[in-house]
């Protein structure tokens, strides 16, 4: 079965190595066969992995574009090791991609790190708020 993928005007996707950029109009393609496939607004440069998570999605993308564990596994245990250390509670997604990367799914693997970004953007945001989060209702007013 293939995949289909809607793109939006200008939009660009990755397949396998190559860059599709979109026209001006919508389009629906299907792709059939076995390539790595990211949207643009999946894709992370140097430039944008500017945290921890990111650096570590960042690593998992390179896996994944290129089809390569072994290429990048020593800076990504680095990246892994570093994060965990500085942040415990991020154990259990990292659990999750490698779980992720050791059955050799990539894809699923890019996935869950996509949550560690997610919670490590959570977890910032904590920090910059003093640690507290206030409920909307005002509820800890009471």
């Amino acid at each position: 079965m293939a995949l289909k993928v809607e793109l939006k005007p200008g939009e660009k996707l990755l397949v396998g190595s190559c860059i599709v950029t979109n026209s001006d109009q919508r389009t629906r393609l299907f792709i059939e066969g076995q390539a790595p496939i990211l949207r643009e607004k999946d894709i992370l440069s140097p430039s944008t992995a500017d945290t921890p998570a990111k650096a570590v999605y960042l690593a998992v993308q390179i896996m994944y574009v290129e089809g390569d564990v072994e290429k990048i596994s020593k800076d990504y245990f680095e990246l892994i090791n570093q994060v965990i250390k500085a942040a415990p509670s991020t154990l259990p997604f990292v659990d999750a991609i490698n779980n992720e990367i050791l059955t050799g799914d990539l894809y699923k693997a890019l996935r869950a790190a996509r949550k560690l970004i997610d919670y490590e953007r959570e977890l910032l945001g904590n920090v910059q708020s003093g640690g507290t989060r206030i409920p909307e209702d005002g509820s800890a007013n009471r």
